[in-house]
């Protein structure tokens, strides 16, 4: 029940700080703000790479015993730790003079629902690749082990490797959107995830081992970084300074709970009814769908290129 209210309360906190973080990067960066604002999510591939870094290290070092009496905790311990580099970082940080100059809004979210519930629902539906991705790179781990028969050790090393792809990758990408615009980036990646979902399924099915699973979970890792990277830019644009923080912050949790959160349900629930060890690979591919819809709409009704 504790490690639950913890979980739960991580995830308060870390979904109400993506709007704040990333309309923080937005409105200070001079220039160049699909870069800036990407590496917000470059510090999601740290995240990532650490987390399945310990993972690996644990699996490989303790025994069953250990690590199911106290290793598992040693990750929970490290994590505890950026606790006081957060609230060190909010004291000392000013509002910025984006905001600072805007017409303030008293009930942002109130704002938000009623005048722009449209700007909300295009970008919860943009979210989707996004969200989709992160949880198909952690749940391959726990799929390969449960259905393909890969050791637990090895799965981690996927994880490793697409949390690196996104940290040193995503800049890159900000870099590009910013010469190109996000949304044109984003949606030639929502493509590309409709239509290699079903093909990096069936190879790693039709052939379970670690270098296969290690390389399907890199090129998930490469359509997270090209889709995840230019994102904050493109959302941060749909809503004004005055209620960007609340547009970011409620948008990013209406489309990771609703596309992303549902997803270890919705994939054991493919499993079972297919039979089919490539059903997950469908709800990829409609969420890729739902994010291309949201994306037009992005494009064609709110101008955002």
């Amino acid at each position: 029940m504790i490690i639950l209210v913890s979980r739960l309360i991580q995830g308060f906190s870390a979904g109400g700080e993506f709007g704040t973080a990333t309309a923080f990067l937005i409105e200070t960066a001079p220039n160049k703000k699909a870069f800036y604002s990407s590496w917000q999510v470059a510090s999601q591939g740290a995240s990532m790479l650490l987390a399945s870094a310990f993972g690996y290290g644990l699996t490989q070092w303790l025994s069953e015993e250990d690590l199911y009496s106290w290793g598992w905790r040693v990750p929970f311990f490290v994590g505890l730790l950026i606790g006081p580099v957060g609230l060190y970082i909010r004291a000392k940080l000013d509002e910025t003079e984006e905001f600072m100059q805007s017409e303030k809004e008293h009930a942002p979210l109130k704002a938000l629902v009623v005048n722009h519930y449209g700007r909300l629902l295009a970008g919860s539906a943009v979210i989707g690749v996004a969200t989709i991705s992160v949880y198909m790179i952690l749940y391959m781990p726990t799929f390969a082990v449960t259905n393909l028969g890969i050791p637990a050790t090895a799965a981690f090393l996927g994880g490793v490797v697409a949390g690196l792809i996104v940290l040193i990758g995503v800049p890159f990408v900000g870099h590009l959107a910013d010469r190109v615009g996000p949304a044109k980036v984003m949606t030639y990646a929502a493509v590309g995830a409709l239509l290699l979902a079903w093909p990096l399924f069936q190879l790693m099915v039709s052939n379970p081992t670690v270098p296969v699973m290690v390389i399907v979970i890199a090129l998930l890792g490469v359509i997270m970084a090209f889709y995840f990277g230019p994102m904050p830019a493109l959302l941060s644009a749909l809503f004004p300074a005055a209620i960007r923080g609340t547009g970011l912050a409620v948008t990013y949790n209406v489309g990771v709970t609703l596309l992303g959160g549902i997803a270890p349900l919705v994939l054991t629930w493919l499993l079972s009814i297919t039979g089919s060890l490539n059903a997950p690979s469908l709800y990829y591919m409609a969420i890729a769908v739902i994010s291309l819809v949201g994306l037009y709409f992005v494009r064609k009704r709110y101008a955002q290129a």
